[in-house]
């Protein structure tokens, strides 16, 4: 199937992201519009999936957006890649577990492409390196549309994690790839693009 693929080499604020997405979403409802995977980043924005407890806001002064994706609250910031999409399983497989596999197989591919280990775990999503969270997944559908997506941490700030529990979780447990290997990935965007376009296909 033919899938958009939109990358932003500027910053797009969380809600003009989300507002461009959920107008792509109701497009493939009235099956009018294109797939759509998109890569880019936010600027620091602290956001509160359906799951989320006030008690996990540790820094009260912080502004919170609340969404209507899967999972509890979490940071976007400089320096980490989002990629949303905009999946009609109507044409391709209802699976959603195989959905959510395929997007975990994607960031581990990325991160060992980089010589980084990245693992599922069963008890929390996302995917995990020496027991720390690396990459986030929060997935919501309507009426068979799968949207939202995922997080990798590249190069951001994690100290900004201080001021939450990421995802329910002790924030001492994040890392990224920079904190892994010491290295700063340019363009890292050209080889999630490759690697998720490969993958998404297969359902």
């Amino acid at each position: 199937m033919s899938i958009e693929i939109k990358i932003s080499k500027s910053r797009i604020s969380y809600k003009t992201a989300i507002k461009i997405l959920d107008k792509r979403v109701e497009k493939l409802k009235a099956n009018k519009g294109r797939e759509l995977i998109w890569i880019l980043e936010h600027p620091l924005t602290f956001t509160a999936g359906i799951r989320s407890n006030e008690n996990e806001i540790l820094d009260k002064k912080i502004k919170i957006i609340r969404t209507n994706r899967g999972g509890k609250i979490t940071v976007h910031s400089p320096g980490q890649k989002i990629i949303y999409f905009a999946l009609d399983l109507n044409k391709r497989k209802k699976d959603i577990r195989k959905l959510i596999g395929l997007v975990e197989k994607s960031i581990i591919e990325f991160l060992m492409f980089y010589k980084i280990k990245g693992k599922k775990d069963k008890k929390n999503i996302g995917i995990w390196v020496n027991n720390k969270k690396i990459a986030a997944i929060g997935l919501r559908i309507s009426k068979w549309i799968a949207y939202h997506g995922c997080s990798i941490n590249i190069h951001n700030n994690l100290k900004q994690y201080l001021k939450i529990v990421p995802c329910g979780l002790d924030n001492k447990k994040v890392t990224s790839v920079y904190s892994e290997k010491k290295i700063f990935i340019k363009n890292a965007e050209n080889k999630l693009k490759e690697i998720f376009i490969k993958n998404i296909n297969k359902i």
